[in-house]
């Protein structure tokens, strides 16, 4: 070798741009297929505008999108490549002609269960009144007394005769200074007899009721007179006194001093014993006893504006 010429040279000395020097080219440098000393690059050079994207290589990178807001003419929907999501289907409408449930059927039988079950609820009251009814006319164990406001001259509630007694007053035990008499007219007793001087304290009408059919509920009335105002006694039932006053009332309205016409009747509710039972009328302490007393009668029960 001379020290103008080394041989040739090794692939490590070549000038990959040696090509383009004198010396280079008098040596036969040729540019490489390649582009720029790499074999196989791309290098060639094109003018602006003329590349096409038809055909990219593997590898190559993301194809360059198109103008904003225009679609890219490179982009495939995922469905149509292989492997690809399948595309989406729509729902199937659905076929005409067809209805919906029966909800007036429905309807129909739910109302026709609840109108059974009002009905089996009133029928259910109605049958638990009954027997209430029932157990309210049980005799209770204490005698309790009770004044109409306006007796009635109706028979309704009352026994039917001969079955519980009935007496004149002028027949019973009389003490404290009652007598019989019959000056005023208008008693309803035998021979229009009736007790007077039952207007002082002490003064009583002791009354001995026999036969009794059953202990329970009975109502005992006392016809009676007043002289256009009220009158007040004791009733006493087996050796208990009421705590309620009898109430002899004007209830015939009669004017004062005038018995004749104030002849009328009250009641009280009391409770008997079988058999014996002893009733007596007084006057004691606090009452106002201007009164006439002419009969003392029995009726079973507790009734109302009867007897």
């Amino acid at each position: 070798m001379t020290p103008g010429d080394n041989g040739a040279s090794t692939p490590e000395d070549d000038d990959p741009f040696g090509y383009l020097y004198a010396d280079g080219q008098a040596r036969g440098a040729q540019p490489p297929s390649g582009g720029y000393g790499y074999p196989n690059s791309v290098s060639r050079v094109r003018t602006v505008g003329e590349r096409s994207y038809g055909a990219q290589q593997a590898g190559q990178g993301v194809p360059q999108q198109g103008a904003y807001g225009q679609p890219n003419a490179h982009y495939q929907a995922p469905e149509t490549l292989p492997g690809g999501a399948p595309a989406s289907r729509r729902p199937a409408a659905p076929a005409p002609g067809r209805r919906g449930p029966n909800t007036k059927g429905l309807l129909i039988g739910a109302i026709a269960v609840v109108a059974a079950v009002v009905i089996g609820i009133g029928v259910a009251m109605i049958n638990g009144n009954t027997d209430g009814d029932k157990s309210g006319n049980e005799a209770g164990s204490t005698p309790t007394q009770s004044q109409t406001s306006s007796p009635s001259p109706s028979g309704s509630g009352s026994a039917a005769p001969g079955e519980l007694p009935k007496s004149d007053a002028s027949a019973l035990q009389l003490a404290g200074g009652a007598t019989k008499a019959t000056d005023v007219q208008g008693a309803q007793a035998a021979g229009g007899t009736y007790v007077t001087g039952f207007n002082q304290s002490g003064a009583s009408i002791t009354w001995t009721v026999d036969n009794i059919p059953e202990s329970g509920k009975y109502s005992v009335f006392v016809g009676y007179s007043v002289p256009g105002k009220d009158a007040t006694a004791t009733l006493t039932v087996n050796g208990t006194a009421s705590n309620t006053p009898v109430g002899l009332k004007n209830w015939a309205h009669a004017a004062a001093g005038d018995y004749k016409k104030g002849w009328t009747k009250t009641y009280n509710w009391i409770q008997l014993d079988k058999g014996t039972n002893t009733i007596a009328l007084s006057c004691a302490q606090g009452n106002q006893c201007d009164v006439l007393i002419d009969q003392m009668w029995l009726v079973k029960g507790w009734v109302n504006s009867s007897g």
